[in-house]
């Protein structure tokens, strides 16, 4: 049931009924065009951050850009780099 919603609901029992909980004198109010805009900012919102929070939390899932110009450098591996002391060197 949960797993494939789409199926058709089978029943053998002759008393079962269903409720439209959309059309009852007790639904809420649909909302309005301002709480829309705003649930949909919030919601837009909650996904950049949860985005961001993927890209702090695994730092070891590449980056993508769509900018063409993006680039990056390397300061461990240039060859102007210094060279690492040794734990003998630092001792001095």
């Amino acid at each position: 049931w949960h797993a494939h919603p789409e199926l058709p609901v089978v029943s053998s029992d002759a008393t079962a009924c269903a409720r439209c909980y959309f059309d009852r004198a007790s639904a809420f109010e649909q909302e309005s065009l301002e709480e829309a805009a705003y649930r949909a900012a919030v919601l837009a919102d909650a996904a950049a951050l949860k985005e961001r929070a993927v890209w702090h939390a695994h730092p070891e899932l590449p980056v993508v850009s769509s900018d063409a110009t993006a680039c990056a450098r390397c300061y461990f591996d240039r060859a102007s780099a210094f060279e690492q002391e040794s734990l003998e060197e630092a001792a001095y």
